[in-house]
């Protein structure tokens, strides 16, 4: 004689979702872009050394020349460094300005 087994009520819990992944699979960010910010055309780029070299060697310090081309500066109507980088006549205009202040 065979004895049938009545099987236990199982209480039914919600399905959790697969819990995501810690690393990346190989390859999974493949096609991924590396930077997500505006990066500079190499005309900017130049102009951003042009400006940099220019305010290090007429100021002869980095902090002096950092404060002038992140500062804003009203007789330029902007910030020098941004100035510079956006055309090459704002970069003349930037250099004009340190010419005629003091180191």
């Amino acid at each position: 004689m065979t004895a049938v087994l009545d099987p236990a009520p199982v209480a039914e819990t919600p399905a959790e979702p697969p819990a995501e992944p810690t690393t990346p699979r190989p390859g999974a960010m493949k096609f991924r872009r590396k930077y997500t910010t505006v990066r500079l055309t190499p005309d900017q780029a130049t102009r951003q050394g042009q400006v940099a070299t220019s305010a290090f060697r007429h100021f002869g310090e980095r902090d002096a020349a950092m404060a002038f081309l992140n500062a804003h500066d009203e007789t330029l109507g902007g910030r020098p460094l941004d100035l510079a980088i956006a055309s090459a006549e704002g970069l003349a205009s930037v250099e004009a300005a340190m010419a005629g202040r003091k180191a």
